[in-house]
């Protein structure tokens, strides 16, 4: 029986995937996994007893990942779960910067009198705007939100061109072969009228947009920052508007230093705030969750490689262990001591780190207890799980 624990509130039919055979929902204070969703966990005292905390939404900034790759703690993120409710937003925004739309009718409003329809036709060329057909989006970032924001701006009528040097084999061939590929973040830049960043925040992209990247922009160009704050240096962005070397800014991050400023346009974090959103990232977080729990296989995990096995033995060992020379040699050569015979192996690394997956068909558990002990044991071992295949399981 595996309790999970949540933080925030996550869809219920997405809790529902946890069957009640197998699991149980905030019942102990020994959880085997967590799902949240913007709960904060760098200051969270995780019990020994975690295995694994899925986040139901794409960044996973706030979780402590390195902490909990230390530990043995699989991190898994919903990738593309939110990302139509988000292009949506960025498209809505595009729409918003070249249409004064909101000024227009928060000024409607103010309207008094019989004659308001004779107003607002006499006044309303205040508020003309200009199209997004024919402007040039650059599209910085091409993952699953990206790649949507670009075909659907071609849509539109918009020239797309991309930048992404890490571009995934699935994202490509999902991206409109009219979207141009730019060979540089400088070409974005220098060339587009708006340009969207849609990149996870790490310590390489911080600030990747600052004083330098805003001095090759456009005069008239449009930033929009729909993926984290972080990702934009605020006070060069105030700056550049300030010395009109930017036209306007547009963000999902409420930073109290881009309030009031005519110029740029603060939304309250609203770009996966959809109740179908919501929906879709916690089933694909509990799917994934669960299926690990079950079976060990990892798909999804932002700090271990993914590793997928048909689960047919009767018992399987997962093992987490730093990727250091000799390791298979050592697991199998600890489990054949014990005359356990090996049905079937799958070893996958990613940085410092691996996961290797083993088959037995041993059904002695004193025996499969005792080399679990003995691999745990070993050196670079940071933890063993052992797995007893019960009954086949749908995801």
């Amino acid at each position: 029986m595996y309790d999970i624990k949540t933080f925030n509130a996550i869809a219920p039919v997405g809790l529902a995937r946890f069957n009640e055979e197998n699991f149980t929902i905030n019942k102990t204070e020994t959880p085997a996994g967590i799902i949240l969703r913007s709960e904060k966990l760098h200051d969270y005292d995780f019990p020994a007893s975690v295995l694994a905390v899925a986040r139901a939404g794409a960044g996973t900034n706030n979780v402590p990942v390195k902490q909990c790759t230390e530990d043995g703690i699989v991190v898994f993120n919903t990738p593309g779960a939110n990302a139509n409710a988000v292009k949506e937003l960025v498209i809505a925004c595009l729409l918003l910067s070249v249409r004064p739309i909101l000024k227009g009718s928060n000024w409607v409003q103010t309207l008094t009198g019989t004659d308001t329809e004779e107003q607002a036709e006499a006044q309303k060329k205040q508020f003309a705007g200009t199209e997004l057909e024919g402007k040039k989006l650059g599209v910085i970032g091409l993952g699953a939100i990206g790649a949507m924001v670009a075909n659907d701006a071609y849509r539109l009528g918009m020239e797309v061109t991309g930048f992404d040097p890490f571009v995934s084999v699935d994202t490509a061939w999902s991206i409109s072969r009219r979207v141009k590929r730019a060979q540089s973040m400088e070409e974005v830049l220098k060339t587009c009228d708006f340009i969207t960043v849609h990149v996870p925040l790490s310590e390489n992209t911080h600030h990747l947009i600052g004083k330098e990247q805003l001095a090759q922009m456009k005069k008239n160009a449009v930033l929009l920052n729909f993926a984290r704050g972080e990702l934009v240096e605020t006070d060069a962005v105030i700056e550049a508007l300030a010395q009109e070397e930017i036209s306007n800014f547009v963000t999902d991050f409420a930073d109290e230093r881009l309030l009031h400023n005519e110029k740029i346009l603060v939304l309250p974090h609203l770009g996966a705030s959809t109740e179908e959103a919501e929906i879709n990232c916690a089933k694909m977080a509990a799917r994934t969750l669960k299926k690990f729990l079950e079976t060990g296989n990892i798909k999804r995990s932002v700090n271990f490689p993914t590793v997928e096995m048909a689960f047919n033995s009767p018992f399987r060992f997962a093992i987490i262990h730093r990727n250091v020379p000799n390791m298979l040699g050592q697991i199998s050569t600890g489990i054949a001591n014990l005359e356990i015979n090996i049905d079937t192996m799958i070893n996958r690394s990613r940085d410092d780190f691996a996961y290797t997956i083993v088959d037995i068909s041993e059904t002695d558990e004193a025996k499969i207890n005792a080399a679990a002990e003995k691999i745990q044991a070993a050196e670079n071992i940071i933890r063993v799980r052992t797995i007893k295949n019960t009954e086949a399981v749908s995801y």
